[in-house]
């Protein structure tokens, strides 16, 4: 597969060329990628109104998969969410100002709730007491639909999860389209999904818009993302795709994420396949090998290793620092998960090696310590008033009872215990506890 912007940037790097606009680095190398950091000059397309490389590009990568249109993001799957968000509140059949999610957003959804001004119905895990997942199946969505007295414009869910579970799509596309709304799916964690024996990207199984961080399963640069649209979706989403991310975005797009998004279609499309069905095959091997001994892992997801390590005697975090000191730096870790990330980059010495670590690690005790169950917040006032009202930081042991304004969860996993507008309670506070967050950002009393 050919890859324009690759070719032209590269052509205009060996051309010599006195360069006279922007960037203010001359593409003098400081940090070594400064000569291929170009702008919009001419014959280098401009992002969002794209009809030379970029558009060419983006139709290679429409093509992979399998989508009515695919626009790239250089900030992330975050920009993506924000407009699907927009496209739902512009183009749903309904022009509702309601959406209806899982709980376990990211909390750039909720960013983008509150510049829109939209309204949020929320749907629990009636099975778990974590915040990180959020197992929603088609028959309690639509149960929660034909509930509500007004119609959402769209249900939107985060599959896979940061743990690796992955959601019923195709159920729960099914009920979407029964009932008449959009559904749109946060695939953050997922783009190489389209490509695994027998496609399981969102797309694939019914999803009418989902957004792609490729940096994150993909070997593209940080903050590489895609925004995918579906064939079946209804009409108006497809045409009004460009606007709605150009409404978030930068008007100085990084022609170093562009470029590395125009490689990976050169890269998927030569034997990525393949190479990914072996990577998921020697992670599944590995996964075999640490529950024969002793170990509790969780997710569905191929590219991923969740371990629940308390049942082995470790807390997430021990489980994470031991992996660092033997230098294997993991994705993630908290209490209760360690979490992990393959790709094919990763050759078969990784497997070994990790696999020697774990099994090396003596079995204690087990951790008997959990999270307390979340009691479901209050909602006091919208999560626009929230974002928009006068705030102070307080310690999160005195804040029951007070109204959150701003999520105070880092990156990741970034998902909020309460969102704006929600009054904090007791369980919230030991959860805040639980997390080591210790402060938090809520909405200043006024004194009558």
């Amino acid at each position: 597969m050919n890859t324009p912007i690759c070719d032209f940037v590269k052509k205009y790097c060996d051309s010599d060329a006195l360069r006279l606009h922007m960037p203010g680095h001359k593409g003098n190398a400081k940090l070594g990628a400064e000569p291929l950091d170009i702008t919009e000059i001419d014959g280098a397309d401009v992002l969002y109104s794209a009809n030379g490389i970029i558009a060419e590009s983006q139709e290679n990568a429409s093509r992979l998969f399998g989508t009515s249109k695919t626009l790239y993001s250089c900030e992330g799957a975050s920009l993506s969410i924000r407009a699907m968000l927009y496209l739902a509140r512009l183009c749903s059949p309904n022009r509702s100002d309601v959406i209806l999610a899982a709980r376990n957003a990211h909390k750039t959804f909720m960013s983008g709730v509150a510049l829109l001004g939209l309204n949020v119905e929320w749907l629990y895990d009636e099975g778990t007491n974590g915040i990180l997942t959020c197992r929603i199946t088609p028959e309690q969505l639509k149960a929660k639909l034909r509930a509500m007295n007004k119609k959402p414009s769209a249900f939107y869910i985060t599959s896979p999860d940061y743990l690796g579970n992955v959601a019923d799509i195709k159920g729960l596309s099914q009920v979407c389209k029964e009932e008449g709304i959009l559904f749109l799916c946060d695939n953050a964690h997922g783009a190489y999904l389209a490509f695994t024996e027998e496609s399981t990207h969102p797309i694939a199984l019914g999803a009418d818009i989902c957004c792609d961080s490729a940096h994150k399963t993909l070997p593209v640069l940080t903050g590489g993302a895609y925004l995918h649209i579906s064939k079946n979706a209804p009409y108006g989403i497809s045409e009004n795709a460009e606007r709605a991310m150009a409404l978030f975005a930068s008007t100085s797009p990084s022609y170093l994420i562009m470029q590395s998004l125009d490689n990976a279609n050169a890269y998927i499309s030569d034997g990525y396949k393949e190479k990914l069905v072996n990577c998921i095959n020697k992670g599944s091997l590995l996964k075999q090998v640490l529950t024969g001994h002793g170990y509790i892992l969780c997710g569905d997801e191929g590219l991923k290793l969740t371990i629940a390590p308390k049942s082995y005697g470790y807390t997430g975090t021990e489980l994470s620092k031991y992996l660092a000191d033997n230098n294997i730096i993991c994705e993630f870790s908290d209490p209760d998960y360690t979490v992990l990330m393959f790709n094919p980059e990763n050759d078969d010495s990784t497997f070994d090696i990790l696999e020697k670590v774990l099994l090396t690690l003596p079995k204690r005790n087990a951790v008997i310590d959990s999270a307390v169950h979340l009691e479901i917040p209050e909602k006091v006032i919208s999560p626009r008033e929230a974002v928009f009202s006068e705030t102070e930081s307080v310690s999160t042991v005195s804040a029951a009872g007070r109204v959150l304004a701003s999520e105070t969860v880092s990156c990741p996993p970034a998902i909020p215990i309460v969102v704006c507008g929600e009054k904090i309670n007791k369980s919230a506070v030991e959860l805040f506890k639980y997390y080591g967050i210790k402060n938090v950002t809520v909405i200043t009393e006024k004194n009558d």
